[in-house]
């Protein structure tokens, strides 16, 4: 063949600067919204039901990077407002009760709307800095679960939560200074001796 007819090399110099102008920008976050429902699919740190979601979404919402952010913002400082009142209200039973060593009826009668928003300073903490993720205890995720329709609330869970637990807290096999692998629950289970 004739060196005419031969394609023209580029230069591996040009391809490095085509593959630099290409970048990945997000411009918009997608939120689905999913009915609140029994769990069955987690195990809580305490207590009975879990917390669950329905298969489909009931709704959904667009928002470009800034709206999300700043929606995400006024979420974050909504849930650190009520910790916070759930802590003052905490605070303001213990000092009733002398740290719980006598008995208060003006205590046991106190609910959050007892704490007023005044005692509440959420503009001086750094919402990021705030760790959102906390633990439930049972009656808040119970009266979640019936605040979102969820009429009756499958007992079963419980136990079955409570084994997991139990399972989980042991672990490991019986065996001292050597493995005898028909006795040893680990290696019957296909894994190294614990």
């Amino acid at each position: 063949p004739s060196v005419a007819s031969a394609p023209a090399a580029t230069s591996i110099l040009k391809r490095q600067k085509q593959l630099r102008r290409k970048n990945v920008r997000f411009d918009q976050v997608t939120v689905y919204y999913f009915a609140r429902r029994q769990g069955f699919t987690s195990v809580p740190s305490q207590g009975g039901s879990s917390l669950g979601m329905a298969p489909r979404h009931n709704s959904v919402r667009r928002y470009t990077l800034c709206e999300f952010a700043q929606e995400q913002e006024v979420n974050h400082r909504e849930i650190l407002r009520e910790h916070l009142k759930e802590e003052k209200l905490h605070a303001k039973k213990m000092k009733l009760t002398k740290n719980g060593t006598v008995e208060s009826e003006e205590a046991d009668g106190l609910t959050l709307e007892d704490v007023s928003d005044d005692d509440i300073d959420v503009e001086n903490v750094e919402v990021d800095d705030y760790f959102f993720l906390q633990p439930l205890p049972t009656k808040r995720r119970r009266a979640l679960l019936r605040a979102s329709g969820v009429h009756r609330i499958d007992a079963e869970e419980k136990q079955e939560l409570r084994a997991i637990r139990l399972s989980r807290e042991e672990c490991g096999c019986d065996c001292r200074l050597y493995c005898d692998p028909e006795a040893c629950a680990c290696s019957q289970a296909g894994i190294k001796c614990q």
